[in-house]
């Protein structure tokens, strides 16, 4: 019987990096402590837009459908990786990667089909709406606007 000998991956290349990258973030935070200003004018808190004075509170009501919309491209956007990071292993994965990656796209398919319906994407004026509120509105012109008479029939 043959002993299987597992290679393993040194560790101290991670353990090196980490230890630089703790350096330079704990480097550049003492920098910027000690090379910061430190002042409490008037204006130091106030925002800042291109020279122009703000004007009112900048905390304004955002409906929740632009979270939701935030929410669904973030979403999408992961799901994108997921297909690349599929297409870059299709060697690997074969029929069985396929497969899955296709019940993948079904269900995501399925899932952008029930919130299309459920009016998750619909973030504009409902159509339907408007063209009732345009046949209401000439409908009640009609009805305000005298009618004008037909011309007088010639008598024989």
């Amino acid at each position: 019987m043959k002993a299987s000998v597992t290679e393993t991956a040194p560790v101290w290349p991670f353990v090196v990096f980490g230890a630089i990258v703790l350096a330079l973030v704990i480097a550049i935070l003492g920098l910027s402590y000690v090379l910061g200003q430190r002042h409490k004018d008037r204006a130091t808190g106030e925002a800042y837009e291109s020279g122009i004075l703000s004007t009112g509170s900048a905390r304004l009501r955002f409906p929740s459908q632009f979270y939701l919309i935030a929410m669904l491209f973030v979403i999408f956007d992961i799901e994108t990786v997921f297909i690349i990071s599929w297409v870059i292993a299709f060697d690997e994965l074969g029929w069985a990667g396929y497969i899955g990656v296709s019940v993948f796209i079904f269900i995501l398919l399925v899932v952008l089909i029930y919130e299309w319906r459920n009016g998750a994407l619909d973030f504009g004026p409902d159509g339907k709406r408007i063209l009732r509120a345009y046949r209401k509105l000439r409908r009640s012109s009609k009805t305000t606007v005298s009618m004008p008479l037909p011309p007088p029939q010639p008598a024989h």
